[in-house]
């Protein structure tokens, strides 16, 4: 007998992973605030899964997968429907001010790095929707970012005391028009300070490479994201938690580090592989308790896609 519900998890998942490939690569232009009024046709096909699927007939599953092709299908069509706003409408996507026009000029945005910053703890908080952040190399300043496309909705502020640096590169919340396409964000940090991340983001994409960087606490809170980190293992502890709706999340580990995951995953796919199941909900790597650093890994996500590689 199959197991429908995991079929019902992999259709979602390959949905949400398939729009978002489409429309990066501009196949489709697809409005995810177009489909948001009809979030409850989750719970529908969840019912729907529980009504028929109660005895595990081959009927009811049949039919449970036949209700959500067809629920998916429609909101595919329904996405690419360009929304009608009002001068009332906020979006956390909206990133344009203009009627109709995108600008594709380049925007940079930096802080420079004074000789106290290497001692003080910096948090950066970063947030966005629509947005493909990336991170792959470091800068001599604090921090440095490039913005491509639709660049007048971004601001960068810093905040400073003797021992804490704050860090605020968002994107604004006035009203303004939504954009086709989100923004390409080239981001750079520099490896001296102790760094907290606060990451936060609607539909959009993150891929950082933080192994050269000592990052004590990464927290992420996003909606339907695409997000790959890469964590190094300069610190004694380092905490990640992850709070999703629908995402797929995937984090590479140094096989150095002991890790543990705690995962509260609901209806979500898990893929850890190396890692030993120790109870209900929580996983670690056999070398967890002898590693003198250790990194702690929170999942908590209603249906997305979570997996943690080591390298």
């Amino acid at each position: 007998m199959m197991r429908i519900d995991r079929i019902i998890r992999g259709v979602l998942l390959l949905f949400i992973g398939g729009v978002l490939l489409l429309d990066n690569f501009d196949v489709i232009d697809f409005y995810w605030q177009s489909i948001w009024g009809f979030w409850p046709v989750i719970l529908i096909i969840l019912g729907v899964n529980f009504l028929f699927n109660k005895n595990n007939t081959q009927t009811g599953a049949i039919l449970s997968l036949t209700i959500l092709i067809v629920a998916l299908s429609v909101l595919f069509v329904i996405g690419q429907k360009k929304p009608n706003l009002t001068d009332n409408d906020n979006f956390e996507f909206n990133i344009d001010d203009k009627e109709e026009t995108e600008t594709n000029t380049e925007l940079n945005f930096s802080e420079p790095f004074l000789s106290t910053d290497s001692t003080k703890k910096t948090i950066l908080n970063l947030s966005g929707g629509g947005v493909s952040f990336i991170l792959k190399d470091h800068t001599d300043s604090l921090i440095a970012a490039t913005v491509e496309k639709n660049t007048s909705g971004f601001g960068l502020t810093k905040i400073s005391s003797d021992s804490l640096n704050t860090l605020t590169f968002k994107m604004q919340q006035n009203r303004r028009r939504w954009s086709s396409k989100g923004n390409d964000v080239d981001l750079k940090l520099n490896t001296f300070p102790v760094w907290e991340m606060n990451l936060k983001m609607g539909a959009g994409e993150i891929d950082f490479d933080l192994s050269p960087y000592k990052v004590r606490t990464l927290n992420f809170d996003g909606g339907a994201a695409s997000v790959t980190l890469k964590l190094g293992s300069l610190l004694p502890i380092t905490d990640v938690n992850v709070k999703t709706g629908v995402a797929n999340i995937n984090i590479n580990i140094p096989t150095a580090a002991g890790c543990r995951i705690t995962a509260k995953t609901g209806l979500s796919n898990k893929e850890f592989d190396g890692f030993i199941k120790t109870n209900d909900g929580f996983y670690e790597t056999p070398n967890y308790k002898t590693s003198a650093k250790k990194i702690f890994i929170n999942f908590d996500g209603g249906l997305s896609n979570f997996e943690v590689d080591r390298y």
